[in-house]
C-alpha cells in the first residue's frame, strides 16, 4: 500500500507518530515499549498505531512472547519515500518521491559516480561489520550533505528567476485570470497544466476560459517574436500555449 501526500502528511504533522515513526525505522517495537519510551499511555499509542498501519506506514505481526505468554503484536516500518517541502518569496514546491528497489547495482546506474565504487563493494554482502559499516555511512552522509547544499543553490537560483519573471508577469498581464495561467506555465515549463482543474479554482466557464487562454496566446506569440528578432513564427489558432517554444530556445541558448 502506497501512501499519498496528503495523508502522509496529516499523519507525520503529529509528533507522537513522528515519534513512533523515529524509533520503528531503527528496529521493530512492542506498542508497550513505545508508550514507556514516549511517555504516553498504551491505549494512545494504540490509536497512533492504528492510523499508521491503515495508511501503510508501519506494520504489525504477532510474535510468541518471550517469557512464554501469549504472543505479542509487534510492530515495524516497510515502506521507503523522501518527502520534500520547499517555501519562500516565489517558491511553493511540495513533493512525495518513492525510493528506488533493489540491491547496490541495481542502483548503480542512477549513484553519483564518486560512491559507485561503493555499490560495487558492498553488493551481494548479507553482513557488514560495524567498523567498515561506519565508514561507508560517514562517506555517504558527506555525499548526502553535499547533494543537499547543491539542491538549495539550484533551488534558491529558480527562485531568483522566478521572482524576477514575476515583475514581468505582474507587467504585462493585469487580469488575475492571466497571470494564474502564466504562473500555472512558469511552475514547471516542462508539463503541460490541467486547464479543467484551473478553470474550476477560477470559477469561470470553457468559453471564458478559452478566451483566457488566447489572450494569453497572443501575448506569449508576440513576446516570442520579439525575442527571435524578427523571425517570424507560424501557428493555427487552436495551438496549445507555446511554453515548448520558450523552452527550446532557452535549452538551446544554455548550450552555446
Amino acid at each position: 500500500m502506497t501512501t499519498g501526500l496528503e495523508e502522509a502528511l496529516t499523519l507525520l504533522q503529529n509528533k507522537v507518530r513522528r515519534d513512533i515513526l523515529e524509533r520503528l525505522v531503527r528496529e521493530p517495537h512492542y506498542p508497550l515499549q513505545l508508550s514507556h519510551q514516549i511517555g504516553v499511555s498504551q491505549q494512545a499509542i494504540m490509536k497512533h498505531l492504528g492510523l499508521l498501519e491503515g495508511a501503510g506506514l508501519v506494520v504489525s505481526e504477532m510474535v510468541p512472547s518471550e517469557k512464554g505468554g501469549p504472543p505479542k503484536r509487534i510492530f515495524a516500518v516497510r515502506e521507503s519515500f523522501s518527502m520534500r517541502i520547499d517555501l519562500g518569496p516565489d517558491l511553493f514546491r511540495i513533493e512525495q518521491r518513492k525510493l528506488p528497489k533493489g540491491g547496490p547495482m541495481r542502483i548503480s546506474t542512477a549513484l553519483p559516480p564518486e560512491i559507485l565504487g561503493l555499490a560495487e563493494v558492498v553488493s551481494g554482502r548479507r553482513r557488514i561489520p560495524l567498523g567498515e559499516a561506519m565508514g561507508h555511512l560517514s562517506l555517504l552522509s558527506a555525499e548526502l550533505d553535499a547533494l543537499d547544499r547543491q539542491r538549495d543553490a539550484v533551488i534558491a537560483l529558480h527562485q531568483h528567476i522566478r521572482n524576477r519573471v514575476s515583475h514581468a508577469v505582474d507587467e504585462e498581464f493585469i487580469e488575475y485570470e492571466h497571470r494564474r495561467v502564466m504562473h500555472d506555465i512558469l511552475d514547471d515549463p516542462r508539463k503541460r497544466f490541467d486547464i479543467t482543474r484551473l478553470r474550476d479554482e477560477l470559477q469561470i466557464g470553457a468559453s471564458q476560459m478559452e478566451t483566457v487562454l488566447d489572450e494569453v496566446r497572443q501575448r506569449l506569440l508576440r513576446q516570442i517574436g520579439e525575442a527571435q528578432e524578427g523571425q517570424v513564427i507560424a501557428a493555427p489558432q487552436d495551438a496549445d500555449l507555446p511554453w515548448w517554444v520558450i523552452l527550446d530556445r532557452t535549452s538551446k541558448g544554455s548550450r552555446r
